[in-house]
């Protein structure tokens, strides 16, 4: 099967997995984190995040045709959950709760913070409208600003300040309300032809 690259496109899809994955609006929870848990290893949690998203982007749509769901109707659904993550970065609020960790690197930092459901969603929606070869190098132009971001974490609080990460945060929720209503738009009347 021939790849074509885009670059439009993987602009595109870097912009989406940037806004979903949102790592610059994490910033208060890793640093939060490594409070509690001591030292991350961004260099570990940033691989095995891209290993996941990538593996995610071959195996994904099997595991659906596993279970009897077309691309579209994924599509239609993803565009639910990043309607619903944007509402949480745009009001403030938090949809879903998870445990306190024990550890860091891998979990909650490479999974689900950076690699969570949000994201995973997302590259199966990507997955219906863009060329794999640009999504991939979407995901790796994001783990690279992910090592940077963990790298640099208590730098970047200090430099935005709560204000600034929480205007970051804003916009980014409605740039990703604006993909959410996109993506639902493009893929809902492929369910009732």
């Amino acid at each position: 099967m021939y790849m074509e690259l885009d670059w439009k496109e993987v602009f595109t899809a870097s912009m989406v997995l940037f806004a979903v994955i949102d790592i610059v609006g994490s910033v208060p929870i890793i640093v939060d984190l490594r409070n509690k848990v001591g030292h991350i290893h961004s260099e570990k949690a940033s691989i095995v995040a891209m290993v996941i998203m990538i593996a995610f982007l071959f195996v994904g749509e099997e595991i659906l045709k596993l279970i009897g769901i077309d691309a579209n109707s994924f599509a239609v659904a993803g565009a639910f959950v990043l309607f619903f993550l944007a509402l949480e970065m745009i009001l403030g609020i938090r949809l879903y709760k998870e445990d306190n960790p024990s550890t860091a690197s891998i979990v909650p930092i490479a999974f689900p913070l950076i690699a969570g459901a949000g994201t995973m969603t997302t590259i199966l929606s990507l997955r219906a409208e863009f060329e794999k070869i640009n999504i991939i190098i979407a995901i790796v132009i994001n783990v690279i600003v992910v090592f940077a971001v963990l790298k640099l974490s208590a730098r970047i609080e200090r430099i935005l300040g709560v204000n600034g990460l929480g205007v970051i945060r804003k916009v980014f929720g409605v740039v990703l309300l604006a993909i959410a209503v996109k993506l639902f738009a493009a893929n809902v009347k492929q369910l009732f032809l």
